[in-house]
């Protein structure tokens, strides 16, 4: 026998409506959140730990870490800034609730800028609205230059691109110019900054995109 069973709700408009309830939230605290995503290894921790060395104790802010497994990167920004480890046990993702369980953890206080720092992926991240006002997607120039024709839903989602290990630039076959064509041609609007993270070149035009995002705030995220 075949039985049908009608579902009253809609889960992902459920799941938007609840994004859009924490994106609002945030607002209200003065909290920018920033999602950002990338391949493994581009350097996104490296990035995180450039900017709040930059920012001192000028701008408050803090991590929450997504990692299928570990909190070594955790660890490694925990010297620098308050950061709470989200593990997925598996997941390509994080996801809402997870992220609201680690904000939780943080210590309290106001915050300028909430960073999550998504699990190593261009594929699965690009797909889940975590509530943040900002994406943007850190490549790096050991990965090949041809990563956002490659995965055009990650850059067409992200407000900004940062091209990081520009150092290597001298050492590898990366092409500026062809990443930033593609990326542009997949989101025209798309803030392109090129940055070392460990040399620390373009960290402070990096942080000046972030301050002015932030001052325009009520913008990213209108009243109901």
């Amino acid at each position: 026998m075949t039985r049908v069973i009608t579902v009253q709700r809609d889960v992902a408009a459920q799941a938007k409506e609840q994004a859009e309830d924490f994106r609002r939230e945030m607002t209200r605290r003065g909290t920018l959140v920033v999602n950002l995503l990338s391949s493994p290894g581009a350097g996104k921790t490296s990035l995180l730990a450039a900017t709040a060395v930059h920012w001192g104790d000028q701008q408050r802010m803090a991590v929450l870490v997504g990692d299928i497994a570990t909190d070594r990167d955790a660890q490694r920004l925990a010297p620098l800034v308050p950061a709470v480890q989200l593990t997925t046990g598996g997941a390509c993702h994080l996801d809402l609730p997870l992220v609201q369980r680690g904000l939780e953890v943080l210590p309290p206080g106001d915050l300028d800028f909430l960073f999550i720092e998504n699990v190593g992926n261009l594929v699965c991240p690009s797909s889940h609205d975590l509530g943040e006002h900002v994406r943007v997607v850190v490549l790096s120039t050991t990965e090949g230059d041809d990563k956002p024709a490659k995965y055009p839903k990650a850059f067409r989602t992200s407000r900004a691109m940062v091209i990081n290990k520009i150092d290597l630039l001298p050492y590898v076959s990366f092409s500026i110019n062809s990443a930033s064509d593609d990326a542009l041609s997949i989101q025209p609007q798309m803030e392109i900054l090129s940055v070392s993270a460990l040399q620390v070149t373009g960290i402070d035009r990096w942080c000046r995109f972030l301050v002015e995002l932030r001052a325009r705030l009520p913008q990213l995220c209108p009243p109901r």
